[in-house]
């Protein structure tokens, strides 16, 4: 049975009712953003359909979220309608060249809103569904590594993992593809008992590696994880009852969840408070792509199906995003995708700001060359459903030049006196101010549990300088650039400043310094007394994006990371077995690969230094582990660092721990929904930080002759 009969075929006379009502609808947004109307009667139309909105926002009904979408575009549209049609003066020539940037800038902003509600406007949110009783039927599934020079303290508990997968044995091979080709590896992958792939080259880096492993192996699926994500027990049991269900659909993803903070988290402290950028995608906007059968493969934690792999030509190479780049392949085919929402798998962040800087460098470039190579609004074989989902995805990424216009657009009235817009600031507030609230009420709403709109616009600041270039050059000539692998499992030995990587922002923050200070100055001595208005909208403007900034030098405050392992929380029964014989029973407080931390359920007081057997059980089996007591916090717990493991105590650790079905799904979305305070308070706090950072730094590099090395120390 088709995917799309899975999900419920409309009738004819449906999808002529749901034709007609978009129809009627978009009409009716057109005809009331056209309609002029001066300041007293926009600020009444706006505070209106503000009022309904916050009315709307309290009901949990699919249909309520419609309303208010249509709301904010409406505002949205009125404010485009009239941008366009009665603020292009001619004014000039500095005038007209400012102005268009910013209005150009403000199109490519409505048109990714647009985008964006069309594909979250209904997500599928589904479910697993069950396979066959008979295990006969279940197909082979080859699981594919790939790996290239990550150390193999991280490779081997993803390997370890894989292996205790739960599928049947006869149909279930672990292949570590290793482009590295290192011989410990190979001894590795040898005492674990899974299978070892190498080449003789590494040409097309991971989806040449891919591929090369394809011609070698012949299991119906194929499931692939990046060398660093760890795949739970239950991965094939939850991903593989769709695929055997429905011939048709190609490829089933699962989120990305990363146990370590990013270097954002880490660094403004907000790791299990404010949601990443992560979970935007995977907790919502995948979702989103469900519903109109236009899922991304993302390069990990997903299956596929070998035959549709192989017709398409394997993983394409022509761009550094070979995933999504494939996906387009497959869905042009006329194969289905399918997102299931819950977490099965769960990897390592990058640890610095500069790595992970250049990591979505890389997918910025790689999908600004698929726009340029295969776009998907004109590439032959997808519905315009998956040609909208797929373009937004990309389009997203070219938003390197908008955030900039949109950091320095004031300072061309508070520097130059330049016009950008030809209103008054009364009309412009009248205009703007509903625009802007009306979306992010409505993203509030519609996001608040993924993103955090404040932190997000801290998140595209820092790193906008960056992709801006290799975007624009992508387009111009796709072939420039290379796939570059993202590091994990490194360390940050000491807190720095990464002044490097802040430059960019110091150079905007300067600008805005200036331009605020030169705003100042007017108001003061009363040279522009018929544009006070314009100078305090200007000043506004610029003292929000020096908040902005201000955050995003946070960013680059890099904090002490020492920890290889990382502690993950977990609450689950243990005994602590003490060399004198006495059991203690315990419940852990966390883990990591190198230690535990426990608490006694009765106090037990235990030395540092004590030798103990710690047993773990899991599915009604347990073992014991050597580890010796390393701090006893009295009530607190106790904290063990494990002894060397043998390879099948190291399985069992991981078995018992890092592959349980239950652990990820209960870390997974437990943010508080956004608020527009909370997250501007929190914006506001990070960026004093970032002011109080850069002082350090500045006094610190005037004590040194702004000659001395950075503080940091990464390995």
């Amino acid at each position: 049975m088709g995917q799309g009969k899975t999900r419920g075929a409309r009738t004819p006379l449906e999808k002529l009712a749901l034709a007609v009502l978009c129809v009627a609808g978009l009409s009716l947004i057109g005809f009331v953003a056209s309609v002029p109307l001066d300041v007293k009667h926009q600020f009444l139309l706006s505070a209106a359909v503000f009022v309904a909105a916050l009315l709307l926002r309290r009901s949990s009904s699919p249909v309520v979220v419609l309303a208010l979408m249509g709301l904010s575009l409406t505002m949205s549209t009125r404010y485009i309608w009239w941008r366009l049609t009665e603020t292009m003066g001619v004014g000039t020539p500095l005038d007209m060249v400012l102005g268009s940037g910013l209005l150009v800038a403000e199109l490519y902003a409505f048109v990714v809103l647009v985008f964006g509600f069309f594909q979250v406007a209904w997500p599928l949110n589904r479910k697993p569904v069950p396979l066959p009783a008979d295990q006969a039927l279940w197909p082979t599934v080859d699981v594919f590594i790939p790996t290239y020079n990550e150390p193999l303290s991280v490779v081997r508990t993803t390997v370890l993992a894989a292996s205790v997968l739960d599928w049947p044995e006869d149909r279930l091979n672990v292949y570590v593809l290793d482009d590295g080709r290192r011989d410990e590896l190979r001894e590795f992958c040898e005492q674990a008992g899974v299978h070892y792939l190498t080449r003789t080259n590494n040409s097309h880096a991971k989806a040449g590696n891919i591929n090369a492993a394809l011609k070698k192996t012949s299991g119906e699926f194929v499931a692939i994880f990046d060398c660093d994500h760890m795949p739970s027990r239950s991965f094939l049991q939850v991903a593989m009852g769709w695929l055997v269900r429905d011939p048709n659909l190609a490829v089933v993803q699962t989120p990305h969840y990363f146990f370590s903070p990013d270097p954002f988290e880490r660094n403004l402290d907000t790791f299990g408070k404010v949601p990443n950028e992560g979970h935007l995608f995977y907790g919502l906007l995948q979702d989103g792509n469900d519903t109109w059968n236009a899922t991304f493969f993302c390069g990990s934690c997903a299956v596929i199906r070998r035959g549709p792999l192989e017709e398409v030509g394997g993983v394409a190479v022509e761009t550094v995003t070979e995933d999504a780049h494939t996906a387009i392949r497959l869905h042009q085919r006329g194969y289905d995708s399918a997102y299931l929402p819950i977490p099965q798998a769960a990897g390592l962040a990058t640890e610095s700001l500069s790595a992970h800087v250049g990591q979505r460098i890389r997918w910025a470039r790689g999908m600004a060359q698929i726009f340029r190579v295969d776009n998907p609004m004109f590439t032959r074989g997808l519905k315009l459903a998956q040609r909208l989902c797929y373009t937004n995805a990309m389009i997203h990424f070219f938003y390197g030049l908008p955030r900039i216009i949109f950091l320095t657009a004031p300072l061309a009235f508070l520097l130059f006196g330049a016009h950008v817009i030809h209103a008054s600031a009364l009309m412009i507030l009248a205009y703007a101010l509903p625009h802007i609230l009306q979306s992010g009420l409505t993203n509030l709403r519609v996001q608040g549990r993924y993103r955090s709109l404040l932190w997000n616009e801290v998140y595209e600041t820092t790193l906008a300088w960056y992709i801006l270039l290799p975007t624009t050059m992508a387009v111009i000539n796709p072939k420039l650039g290379k796939f570059n692998v993202t590091a994990k499992g490194g360390l940050v030995r000491k807190s720095y400043f990464d002044a490097q990587i802040a430059k960019p922002y110091l150079f905007l923050l300067v600008l805005n310094l200036t331009g605020m200070a030169a705003g100042v100055l007017r108001l003061v001595f009363g040279g522009d007394s018929g544009e006070v208005q314009t100078l305090w909208l200007n000043l506004g403007w610029t003292a929000y994006n020096m908040m902005i900034l201000g955050a995003t030098i946070a960013t680059c405050s890099e904090q002490r990371q020492i920890r290889r392992a990382h502690r993950v929380p977990l609450r689950m029964p243990a005994v602590l077995h003490m060399p004198d014989g006495t059991a203690v029973p315990c419940h852990t407080v966390d883990f990591s690969t190198g230690g535990m931390a426990l608490r006694p359920d009765s106090p037990y007081p235990m030395a540092p230094g004590t030798e103990v057997q710690v047993e773990l059980g899991h599915r009604g089996r347990s073992y014991r582990l050597p580890a010796v007591v390393r701090q006893d916090r009295d009530e607190q717990g106790v904290s063990i660092e494990f002894q060397e493991l043998d390879l099948e105590q190291e399985r069992w650790l991981v078995a018992s721990t890092f592959a349980r079905a239950d652990l990820w799904m209960s870390q997974w979305g437990r943010h508080d929904r956004d608020t527009f305070l909370g997250s501007l308070g929190g914006v506001l706090r990070a960026s004093v930080r970032g002011f109080m950072a850069l002082g350090r730094h500045v006094a610190d590099s005037s004590r040194s002759g702004f000659r001395g090395p950075r503080a940091g120390d990464n390995a």
